[in-house]
């Protein structure tokens, strides 16, 4: 984030006016989009301007990046998890031939929110547009489109044995349920302590409307975001994609669309993530202070356990 912040007014799209998509959400089926859509935006880290297409694709494609401007190499990157090479302030995904994109992660929770399967994600460069810093406008537009049910079941594991990762902040893990549930505490570093911010949240992706979690915007802190701009990184961040805080106050006009916006974003951030399995996972996602590592850690440690789950109809 650039030194000199932009703290001019940031213009939040009221998502929860829009018509919900007419279809049944059929959890367990495989479902596209009805029509494609086009985004622009810029990147977050790079600050460079990129442009961004979904479009319907057939069953069992599921997730697939395509680099546009990549021409003398395999330009598809399957997003999954065993794709993911770095998970430093988001999602970064690569094929075989080393090509890359990355900051997948607010898409990619659109679309599994939405109950969208199968997509093909078409983009101009290395990074996916930013938008606002949350799912808002990916929702907004994939709403309008509308989603095709496809004839495929989706391949559906459920969770047998608790799967646990840590590290030094927090933990993640999976646990029997008969629910898509995400169950989510934070507790910031204790850099917020004292301020009226909600710590706890939980998200079921069957029953809740995805559109309680798609507003909630990617937060940050002023001290960091000057020295990652002093250092080349975060060049596309400002107020109109982040929400910053300078000594416990929030510097975007507006402040918090809601008080607990920052752990919604966590949960958004997770269901992205979690996508990433490739398949639907009946099972609880309980952590503590989570973050890109460790969701993508969780499911390499449940492939790498088959005793803990078991694949159904």
């Amino acid at each position: 984030m650039r030194t000199q912040l932009n703290i001019s007014p940031v213009v939040q799209p009221s998502i929860f006016s829009m018509p919900v998509m007419a279809v049944n959400m059929s959890p367990f089926m495989q479902a596209t989009l009805a029509h494609e859509v086009a985004f622009e935006g810029i990147g977050m880290h790079s600050g460079l301007p990129v442009s961004m297409t979904i479009r319907p694709a057939a069953p069992y494609t599921g997730f697939v990046f395509i680099r546009s401007d990549i021409q003398d190499k395999d330009a598809r990157i399957p997003a999954t998890y065993d794709a993911v090479v770095d998970t430093m302030m988001c999602t970064k995904i690569s094929n075989a031939d080393g090509v890359t994109v990355s900051t997948i992660e607010h898409v990619i929770a659109a679309l599994q929110g939405l109950g969208i399967t199968n997509a093909e994600i078409t983009v101009s460069s290395a990074e996916v547009p930013i938008m606002d810093g949350s799912s808002c406008l990916y929702t907004e537009k994939l709403t309008r489109v509308g989603r095709s049910v496809q004839s495929a079941r989706q391949r559906t594991l459920k969770i047998l044995a608790p799967v646990r990762v840590s590290n030094a902040a927090g933990f993640a893990e999976f646990v029997p349920s008969h629910s898509r549930m995400f169950d989510i505490d934070v507790d910031f570093g204790g850099r917020l302590v004292g301020a009226e911010i909600e710590t706890h949240f939980t998200f079921d992706l069957d029953d809740d409307d995805f559109q309680v979690l798609s507003d909630a915007r990617t937060y940050g802190f002023y001290e960091d975001a000057v020295k990652l701009q002093q250092a080349g990184l975060a060049k596309g961040a400002s107020l109109d994609n982040a929400v910053v805080f300078h000594d416990k106050v929030v510097l975007n006009e507006g402040g918090l669309r809601s008080n607990d916006e920052l752990v919604r974003h966590k949960v958004l951030d997770a269901v992205g993530d979690i996508a990433l399995a490739g398949c639907s996972i009946v099972g609880t996602f309980h952590a503590h202070n989570p973050g890109h590592g460790l969701n993508n850690q969780l499911l390499r440690a449940l492939f790498a356990m088959p005793s803990a789950f078991t694949w159904i109809d």
